[in-house]
């Protein structure tokens, strides 16, 4: 039998506990919904995106596509924002193409599209994770994360009183040998482009702690860490940094497998950082994927998969339910954002 095709099947016999309804409403602080990146909602009409976040209890979703290209800042704006004002945030971003083309006043550049972007209607700055990865300047030299030449960027970001969700790395073992030891060797062979080995890119910890010290040398910009701060799998770490820098946020999307599988640590961090995290997604807004997230937030269920899917996407492991308090979910799935995002 070949690897690919070992599906064990549980006998555990375990408490499953579906949570139609989040305890709170939501305000989901990342997603897409573009065709690449996302569930293809500029495809759909908005009424059935809508419909969907009903379902889930879904108040708020902040659209993070717009920050990949102004035409589609411009594209969402149109289509979700001005459907629904009181529904949609969309993020507009940096063009890291231009710099070859503006040269040294390119910093200077991009802080005046954002001033522009956020005149248009974007309540906030993306930053991809070709930011870090594969952004070169106009020498072709790989560009770090805490740059000092970008001071502008995020100058301008906090001048606007907008947050900044940064996304710079990937889960650890992306960064590690495709061996025999790599626990996420599966989904990485079917997603091969996701690796990032060391040469020729910057190590995880180069990356990340260029982040770190990027927030830190900005304590006036808010920025919201995405992933679980770019290292879910090292919460030790995570809450330094949140210790360090009052200014960062973070936010779970894509990370109930790296949180759930951790539940007592994961659980401790919720509680000490009430205040600091943000409900995301991450993944296609669809009612069976928030209610998968609601039961990992709300219940003490067991040993369940992590995604909705027939087969493990990330590695062969389940998660456990952090049953947290309401005072925390209240914070986590809806008050955080509203105060850092829409400043309410």
């Amino acid at each position: 039998m070949e690897l690919t095709d070992y599906r064990p099947q549980s006998m555990l016999v375990t408490q499953e506990r579906c949570v139609e309804k989040p305890r709170f409403p939501v305000v989901d602080a990342h997603n897409h919904l573009g065709v690449e990146f996302g569930g293809g909602w500029e495809q759909h009409p908005v009424a059935e995106l809508l419909g969907e976040m009903d379902q889930a209890g879904v108040e708020i979703l902040v659209d993070l596509d717009g920050g990949w290209g102004e035409e589609i800042l411009t594209a969402h704006l149109k289509k979700f924002k001005e459907a629904a004002p009181e529904r949609f945030c969309v993020f507009g971003g940096v063009d890291w193409r231009a710099w070859a083309e503006q040269g040294r006043s390119f910093p200077d550049w991009a802080a005046e599209r954002l001033r522009l972007q956020v005149q248009r209607g974007a309540q906030g700055l993306k930053i991809w994770k070709p930011f870090g990865l594969q952004v070169r300047d106009p020498q072709g030299q790989l560009v770090e994360v805490d740059d000092h030449r970008l001071d502008p960027i995020w100058a301008e970001a906090a001048s606007l009183n907008i947050p900044v969700l940064i996304h710079v790395a990937d889960p650890v073992a992306f960064f590690r040998p495709l061996d025999q030891f790599n626990e996420r060797w599966e989904e990485l062979n079917v997603h091969p482009n996701w690796q990032f080995p060391s040469p020729p890119f910057p190590s995880f910890e180069t990356i990340v702690n260029g982040m770190r010290r990027l927030v830190e040398r900005h304590p006036q910009t808010t920025f919201i860490a995405a992933h679980v701060g770019c290292y879910a799998e090292n919460l030790g770490w995570v809450s330094q940094v949140l210790d360090d820098c009052p200014n960062m946020y973070v936010d779970i999307a894509a990370r109930i497998a790296e949180l759930g599988r951790q539940p007592y640590t994961a659980r401790r961090f919720f509680l000490k950082y009430s205040e600091r995290i943000l409900f995301g997604l991450d993944l296609p807004a669809m009612v069976d994927v928030y209610r998968l997230h609601y039961r990992f937030l709300e219940s003490e269920d067991e040993y369940f998969p992590y995604d909705v899917g027939p087969v493990p996407t990330q590695g062969r492991w389940r998660i456990y339910g952090l049953n947290l308090p309401d005072e925390v979910l209240c914070r986590v799935y809806r008050d955080n954002a509203r105060r850092v995002i829409l400043h309410q």
